[in-house]
């Protein structure tokens, strides 16, 4: 699945990741409210932080795209929240706070989130805002 310039993209919000990981975001806020409350200064508040974090990364590319150096950068940082998402979902499911057939449909969707990420920079610079 790869992200398509042909479709007019008006916003962040438009992107087919963005929508990927706002959807696993607020799936990942939803279960962790079942998360035993010990959890609440840690893993709860990681996982709801990272998963969030890549939307707002997300977001900051897309308004980052005059400058290749921002634009990138910003994509790194979503890629690697994505990435730390997925270590929190491994823990969730080692303690049995996820069940493991939950936990592997989101691991996968942030397996899907970090390859469009990876399509978006490695083609950058067809993101970019042109130079007038």
């Amino acid at each position: 699945m790869q992200q398509n310039k042909s479709k007019f993209i008006s916003n962040h919000e438009d992107l087919e990741v963005y929508k990927i990981a706002f959807e696993a975001a607020m799936e990942i806020f939803k279960l962790s409210k079942n998360f035993p409350k010990e959890e609440k200064y840690s893993l709860i508040d990681q996982i709801r932080r990272s998963s969030r974090s890549v939307c707002a990364n997300l977001s900051e590319a897309w308004r980052r795209r005059r400058y290749k150096g921002s634009f990138l950068l910003r994509l790194n940082d979503a890629e690697a929240e994505a990435a730390e998402t997925q270590v929190w979902l491994k823990f969730a499911v080692k303690c049995q706070y996820l069940n493991v057939d939950l936990g592997r449909k989101l691991y996968s969707q942030y397996n899907q989130i970090l390859g469009l990420i990876v399509i978006m920079t490695n083609s950058a610079d067809k993101w970019l805002l042109k130079k007038n």
